[in-house]
């Protein structure tokens, strides 16, 4: 069932800028929240179909995850759901559209990030400085485009990160070994229409290749919304909190490349 934007009231509203750019977010802090302790963080990337300025469409799919009694008293974290505006994305590469309709898509290896993601970088630095914030904890995942755009910000930044997800997301597999130090789940439907299983099939057995810690979840009859089984996975929080990272790397050393 999806929910109403009186449901995610639990979620405040924030913005974060950059001279006079900004980016709107909603952010979920754990309950009887202590600001002189330290938490996990995670940063949610929605899909292409969330995207605007009401900083409301992108808890659509995710928020509600997070909402559940349960799941805040055994992980106690803070969410943030960053929004993107239209006619922009979190990647900066393209796509195109074959006469069948058929989807395909152009990663970039290198480049400046697209201004939303760049928004998006500097707000995640902003919150690691804050005090309660447990760096050892840090987290992204994604859908569709949010999964897209999870990829492109590990290889811009894979040493913040703890572990990632993305779900139907893609990438190309020259920038696999940019990110390969950070454990990933990846899920994707067999029938998915919009972005097809190969790159996620792709990515997954590249990092298998080299060795590196991936979880991959295929879901032969789902299409593009395999964050209904993803997020269902009865492990994937668990394992996604389960993931630490043994030494944080400073500040300087978090630049853009």
């Amino acid at each position: 069932m999806q929910l109403s934007a009186q449901d995610f009231k639990a979620f405040d509203k924030g913005s974060f800028s950059i001279g006079k750019d900004s980016i709107p977010y909603r952010i979920l802090y754990p309950e009887h929240f202590d600001p002189k302790q330290t938490y996990p963080v995670v940063f949610f990337l929605h899909g292409s179909g969330e995207r605007g300025n009401d900083n409301e469409k992108q808890l659509i799919h995710g928020g509600k995850l997070f909402l559940g009694a349960e799941i805040r008293s055994k992980f106690p974290a803070i969410i943030i759901f960053p929004q993107c505006p239209e006619n922009t994305s979190w990647t900066n590469g393209k796509f195109t559209v074959d006469s069948a309709g058929k989807r395909s898509f152009h990663f970039q290896t290198d480049g400046e990030p697209t201004p939303i993601m760049k928004l998006l970088l500097g707000m995640v630095d902003n919150f690691l400085d804050k005090p309660y914030i447990n760096h050892k904890q840090v987290y992204v995942g994604g859908l569709s485009m949010g999964g897209m755009g999870t990829y492109e910000i590990l290889r811009r930044r894979p040493q913040t990160f703890a572990a990632a997800f993305s779900i139907c997301g893609a990438d190309t597999l020259a920038n696999v070994h940019k990110y390969k130090q950070v454990p990933l789940w990846i899920f994707h439907g067999g029938k998915d229409d919009t972005v097809s299983p190969a790159y996620s099939i792709a990515i997954s057995n590249q990092l298998k290749i080299i060795g590196k810690e991936v979880k991959f979840s295929y879901y032969p009859d789902d299409n593009h919304n395999s964050w209904d089984s993803a997020f269902a996975e009865p492990q994937f929080l668990p394992w996604l909190f389960s993931h630490q990272l043994e030494k944080r790397k400073g500040f300087l050393s978090r630049i853009l490349k």
